[in-house]
């Protein structure tokens, strides 16, 4: 059973910049595809970017292509979301996702395991 804890999150001025992690404890990340997924106040979930197991093919949403990047560092069994450029409308609580399957974890099925969510608060 992978448990996984994000941090990270805060409250951050329109352009600028926040690093989420996403720790995996009671298994090893390798294995799996890695995505990290948003939720704002109102609205349904959506992905936001994905990095496949094992060549690392990544995946963004087009609001936060160019902006964001997805990162695995699997020494450290962490996944990272560098967050660039940020806007208001990024607001919203983060989640890391893991799953065998790439697919899931870019929003075609509900990935397997999850973390609890970090909030992320971009300011105008």
């Amino acid at each position: 059973q992978v448990q996984l804890v994000e941090s990270g999150g805060g409250l951050v001025q329109a352009g600028g910049s926040l690093r989420l992690s996403c720790a995996a404890s009671g298994g090893t990340l390798s294995s799996y595809s890695m995505g990290w997924f948003r939720q704002a106040p109102g609205k349904q979930r959506e992905p936001v970017a994905a990095i496949s197991w094992p060549n690392d093919l990544t995946y963004y949403a087009r609001s936060v292509a160019g902006r964001f990047t997805i990162s695995r560092d699997n020494a450290k069994n962490t996944v990272y979301l560098q967050m660039n450029s940020l806007k208001p409308e990024d607001t919203a609580v983060y989640s890391c996702a893991a799953d065998l399957r790439y697919w899931k974890v870019t929003g075609g099925d509900n990935p397997e395991y999850w973390g609890q969510g970090t909030q992320v608060t971009v300011s105008a």
